[in-house]
Formats: structure tokens, sequence, C-alpha cells
């Protein structure tokens, strides 16, 4: 008798069938924790915009809507948008460029109307994001 070592054509079949089917499971789990991660570091980003409005408003006695007169820097993607100037309040949107223009999150503080976009803020200094 001959001394064969090695697999068979059969037990790599099934060694290669049984990979796909974990990666078949595994890919879209991935998808919704890096989709997590993106609404998080919009959340983060909101929460540090509202800190620089506050110290802004301590400095000036109004907020701003310029970043640049805020020292804040946005996340690698994130996409902050500021309105509401003025000594009553302001609301900022934050999308990000891997998501859809229809996904991110809102927050508003003082009166302040809701800004309208993604999310359903409705009570100064909630973070509401679409998912």
């Amino acid at each position: 008798m001959r001394d064969n070592k090695g697999f068979t054509l059969i037990e790599l079949l099934i060694v290669v069938v049984i990979i796909g089917i974990l990666a078949a499971i595994a890919i879209p789990k991935f998808s919704a924790t890096r989709e997590k991660a993106y609404f998080a570091a919009m959340k983060s980003d909101l929460k540090n915009l509202a800190s620089q409005q506050e110290i802004y408003y301590s400095d000036n006695y109004t907020y701003s809507s310029v970043v640049a007169d805020l020292g804040f820097v946005e996340s690698n993607g994130v996409n902050v948008t500021i309105a509401g100037e003025g000594t009553t309040g302001w609301n900022a949107t934050a999308t990000h460029d891997a998501l859809t223009a229809t996904e991110g999150c809102e927050i508003f503080y003082g009166s302040a109307p809701n800004p309208g976009g993604p999310g359903a803020a409705t009570s100064p200094g909630e973070i509401a994001c679409t998912s």
C-alpha cells in the first residue's frame, strides 16, 4: 500500500463551503458595525459642537454659525451644518460621507427651531438620528 498523505478534493470543497457560509453571516454584521461607528462619530461631533457653542456664548453673549469662529473640527467624513445664530439659540445637522443624504443626526438649543433635517430632535440638547 502506498502512504498517501494530504486532503481529498471533497474535504477541501467542504472546507471552502463552510468558510463561505461563515463569511455570508459575518459580512452583514460588519457593515452594521461600520454604520454604528458613523452615527457615533456624528453624535460625538454634535456634542463637541454644543460645548464649543457654549464656550463661544460665554465669551461673546451670542451663538455662532461659523465653524471657524468656534474652533470646532469635524471628524473625518462628517459634515456639520450650523444655523440659527444669535442670542436665542442655534441648531445643527450632521451627515456622513459614507451614508445617504437622508441619514444623519441633528440637535438644537435654546429657542432655535428644529432644523428639520435627518432625525427628529424634540427637545433642546437632544441628539436625534435617523437610525
